[in-house]
């Protein structure tokens, strides 16, 4: 499987965990491969609508500013996404597990194309709890990525250094990214991100 990394976005393996989703499409044309790359990175950057892609919308999206206000805007560096997956929350998170954009870089290139957006676990950034509001550890980094070189289309995730958060400051908290870490790394992970690479280029 092709690691596309034009853009960067994509950090090293070193440690935990590497989950990767992908899905290729091959079109008649660079031109028309050129055009569903534009329409793919659109919906990329629409984080708020990514459940709408996906055949099974079981977790929600929402791009905040760094202050935990949710905005209706395409996702910029700097925002927070708040993640709504199924089943019980943490106290830290107040219910949800968060995420920081650090990176959003593009390439373009003759015949290659590419968006890539990078998020980490962070904390609640509305509460001045320290702890990282996420059942990965703060090592733990997600990369999406779209790309477009000759007339292939790639929609990718890349889950790399997945370790299980240890930070949390209460033990209820500790007990839940225990479990669903445990069963993100094992199934719920890839196939979430199975269905949105599917979306992002249907």
């Amino acid at each position: 499987m092709k690691e596309h990394n034009e853009t960067g976005t994509i950090p090293a393996q070193y440690d935990g965990k590497e989950i990767v989703a992908q899905t290729i499409r091959e079109c008649e044309t660079i031109e028309a491969a050129v055009a569903l790359f534009e329409v793919a990175r659109l919906r990329l950057l629409d984080v708020n609508r990514w459940n709408e892609l996906t055949n099974q919308p079981v977790t929600n999206f929402q791009i905040t500013d760094r202050f935990g206000t949710p905005v209706d805007r395409t996702v910029e560096e700097g925002d927070c996404l708040r993640i709504d997956i199924p089943g019980p929350g943490t106290k830290s998170g107040d219910g949800r597990d968060w995420v920081m954009v650090e990176l959003i870089k593009e390439y373009d290139a003759p015949n290659v194309k590419s968006v890539g957006i990078r998020v980490r676990p962070t904390t609640n950034p509305g509460k001045m709890d320290k702890a990282t509001a996420h059942f990965y550890g703060p090592e733990s980094t997600s990369t999406f990525t779209i790309t477009q070189e000759g007339r292939q289309v790639t929609a990718a995730i890349y889950d790399k250094n997945l370790q299980i958060n240890d930070t949390a400051e209460n033990l209820g908290d500790d007990i839940r990214n225990k479990l669903v870490g445990i069963i993100g790394i094992g199934v719920y992970s890839h196939h979430q991100w199975k269905m949105l690479t599917e979306g992002l280029l249907d």
